[in-house]
Parts: structure tokens; sequence; C-alpha cells
């Protein structure tokens, strides 16, 4: 799998298993207690380290089953916005303020059918790699002669690995759309520059070209000139040049 998103950090970076551990463990134990959870508990939640990472799941953002109606999804938005929202947390409105940025994120995001289809198809993709994975271990059990009992037969357990694979899918995705993104802004600044190296070419060449052909005329003149005071000079050379007179003499 790819890289995981260390505390605070990126998705390309890495989580170890203790920190998502005890970030499940936690998080799974105070829904339990309480289903709402309180204004300090869900910002708390949503802004502990490697939420960036664990908030990259839609659905995990919004403690909301993906197979939920738009209606429930609607009411759901609601009601944790107005837990997380600036206004009903001004003794620390910087830290409310990023907790419903994410929830609207995510609200948004599932309310465009495109974007909710894909988060379902990741969340689907982890549940059958967890499935395929636990018919490889009861596969490799019976090969060795053993009990064909595995710890993903506990519910609780089968839940948690689903959690797991799901977000390193989801973390595999948004490093992919990261680099993907790098790449094209990349080839746009590249492709910029080109252009803005042909732009300047091109008026080199036609600064070059008017240059030219305004000082045509002075040049043909000035070759002219050049000219006519060489035939001068020439016909000035050959009268030097003429034979002088030999006066003849007279006999007596």
């Amino acid at each position: 799998m790819g890289k995981m998103a260390a505390a605070g950090g990126e998705p390309s970076q890495m989580v170890s298993d203790e920190l998502f551990q005890n970030f499940y463990t936690e998080v799974k134990q105070i829904e339990k207690r309480d289903s709402v959870l309180t204004s300090k508990q869900q910002i708390d939640r949503l802004l502990r380290p490697g939420a960036s990472y664990f908030n990259l799941n839609p659905f995990e953002v919004l403690q909301i089953d993906p197979e939920a109606t738009d209606d429930e999804l609607k009411k759901r938005f609601r009601a944790l916005s107005i837990l997380v929202h600036p206004d009903k947390n001004q003794d620390d409105p910087d830290r409310a303020q990023k907790a419903f940025e994410a929830v609207d994120k995510a609200y948004k995001l599932l309310l465009d059918p495109e974007q909710k289809k894909r988060a379902l198809d990741v969340i689907h993709a982890g549940k059958e790699y967890v499935e395929h994975m636990v018919k490889e271990k009861r596969k490799q059990l019976k090969k060795d002669g053993k009990s064909l009992d595995v710890e993903e037969d506990d519910p609780e357990m089968f839940k948690q690995a689903v959690y797991k694979q799901t977000m390193k899918l989801f973390a595999e995705l948004e490093i992919k759309r990261k680099e993907r993104e790098a790449k094209e802004m990349h080839e746009r600044k590249r492709a910029r520059e080109e252009e803005i190296e042909a732009a300047e070419k091109a008026k080199r060449e036609r600064e070059w070209q008017k240059n030219f052909e305004e000082t045509r005329d002075g040049r043909v003149d000035s070759w002219r000139n050049f000219q006519a005071k060489g035939k001068s000079k020439e016909k000035k050379n050959r009268s030097f040049l003429k034979p002088p007179k030999v006066k003849m003499e007279q006999r007596e």
C-alpha cells in the first residue's frame, strides 16, 4: 500500500499502526458513549493528529453510513455543522473554523453524484480486499492443517480491518491526485515558458525586420555614393596615368 499521513501531516507521510489503532479505538469508544458528541469532541475528532489522512473519507467525517439517503445526509450535515460552527465555539474559533471547513468539504463532495460514487467505490474496494485476505488466510490455515478461525471472524475486528484498508485506499488516491496535479502544473509551466520564449523570439524578429526595412534606403544611398566616389576616383586616377605628349623635334 501507499504511504500514510503522519500526525498532523499530509497523506503521503507514514502513519504508524499504533497511531491508527489508538485513533480508531478512541473514536469508536467516544461514539459508543455519545453518538452525537459535544462540540469540543467533534472539533478534536476532526483536527486530531493524522486527521488530514482520516478525513479523506467523507462518510467518516460526517459519521454517516455510506448507504444513507440524501435526506439523512442533509440532516447529519446540519447537525454536525452547527456543533462545530465558529459562532458556537467562540472560545476556540480558529480550530472550529477548520473543523467546520472539513465538514463542509465532505458534505459538498457527497452532493456531487460522481464524487460520491468514487467514495463508495473506494469503500466497497476496501471491504472486498479484506474479504479476499480473509479467504487467503483460511486457505493457508487449511493447507497447514490448522483451525480456520481468523480474527476477522469477530464483526468488530472485521469492521476495523475494512476501516483501515479503506483509509489506505483513500490515501493512495490522494497521493496519485497530488502527483498528477504537480505533473500537470509542471507541464503548464513549461508550456507557458515555451510560449513566452516563442513570443519574445517573434518580437525580436519583427523588430529586426522593421529596423532592416527602415534603414534599407539609407544603406542603398550609401552604396550608391560609395560606387559614385569609386568611379570618380578611378576616372581621376586614369587622367594621372596618361602618358606625356612627346614634342616632335624639328629637322634643319
